[in-house]
Protein backbone atom coordinates (compact mmCIF):
# COMPACT_ATOMS: atom_id res chain seq x y z
CA UNK A 1 0.00 0.00 0.00
CA UNK A 2 2.86 2.42 0.74
CA UNK A 3 4.02 2.01 -2.86
CA UNK A 4 0.61 3.14 -4.11
CA UNK A 5 0.71 6.32 -1.98
CA UNK A 6 4.23 7.06 -3.20
CA UNK A 7 3.21 6.48 -6.82
CA UNK A 8 0.22 8.83 -6.48
CA UNK A 9 2.39 11.36 -4.58
CA UNK A 10 -0.30 11.82 -1.94
CA UNK A 11 0.41 13.97 1.08
CA UNK A 12 -0.76 12.18 4.20
CA UNK A 13 -1.42 13.88 7.57
CA UNK A 14 1.85 14.38 9.41
CA UNK A 15 4.07 14.01 6.33
CA UNK A 16 7.23 16.12 6.23
CA UNK A 17 7.22 18.57 3.33
CA UNK A 18 9.27 21.47 2.05
CA UNK A 19 7.31 24.62 1.24
CA UNK A 20 8.56 26.55 -1.83
CA UNK A 21 5.49 28.64 -2.65
CA UNK A 22 4.99 32.33 -3.26
CA UNK A 23 5.74 33.45 0.34
CA UNK A 24 9.54 33.51 0.09
CA UNK A 25 10.19 34.19 3.78
CA UNK A 26 8.16 31.09 4.71
CA UNK A 27 10.16 28.61 2.64
CA UNK A 28 11.27 25.67 4.74
CA UNK A 29 10.41 22.39 6.46
CA UNK A 30 6.86 21.69 7.71
CA UNK A 31 4.45 18.93 8.61
CA UNK A 32 1.33 18.86 6.44
CA UNK A 33 -2.32 18.30 7.35
CA UNK A 34 -5.44 18.70 5.21
CA UNK A 35 -6.60 22.31 5.49
CA UNK A 36 -9.71 22.65 7.65
CA UNK A 37 -10.59 26.26 6.77
CA UNK A 38 -14.17 26.88 5.69
CA UNK A 39 -13.23 27.36 2.02
CA UNK A 40 -11.32 24.07 1.85
CA UNK A 41 -13.97 22.07 3.72
CA UNK A 42 -16.65 23.32 1.32
CA UNK A 43 -14.41 22.52 -1.66
CA UNK A 44 -13.84 18.99 -0.36
CA UNK A 45 -17.56 18.45 0.09
CA UNK A 46 -18.13 19.58 -3.49
CA UNK A 47 -15.52 17.14 -4.78
CA UNK A 48 -12.74 19.61 -5.57
CA UNK A 49 -9.65 18.05 -7.11
CA UNK A 50 -7.43 20.84 -5.73
CA UNK A 51 -6.52 19.71 -2.20
CA UNK A 52 -5.10 22.35 0.14
CA UNK A 53 -2.97 21.92 3.24
CA UNK A 54 -2.18 23.53 6.57
CA UNK A 55 1.56 23.51 7.21
CA UNK A 56 3.06 23.56 10.70
CA UNK A 57 6.72 24.62 10.83
CA UNK A 58 9.30 22.24 12.27
CA UNK A 59 11.27 25.17 13.67
CA UNK A 60 9.82 28.53 14.66
CA UNK A 61 7.40 30.42 12.49
CA UNK A 62 3.73 30.77 11.70
CA UNK A 63 1.45 28.06 10.37
CA UNK A 64 0.48 28.37 6.72
CA UNK A 65 -3.11 27.71 5.65
CA UNK A 66 -4.75 26.99 2.30
CA UNK A 67 -1.46 25.88 0.68
CA UNK A 68 -1.66 24.36 -2.80
CA UNK A 69 -0.15 20.94 -3.47
CA UNK A 70 2.09 22.50 -6.14
CA UNK A 71 3.77 24.63 -3.43
CA UNK A 72 5.14 21.68 -1.45
CA UNK A 73 7.49 18.76 -2.05
CA UNK A 74 7.55 15.53 -0.08
CA UNK A 75 10.61 14.59 1.89
CA UNK A 76 11.45 10.97 1.26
Amino acid sequence: MDGLFAELDLVMPGDLVVYHGSIDIAHGLYTAEPCACQRCVIGDRRGSNDPRYTLTPIASGARLHDVRRQSIDHLV
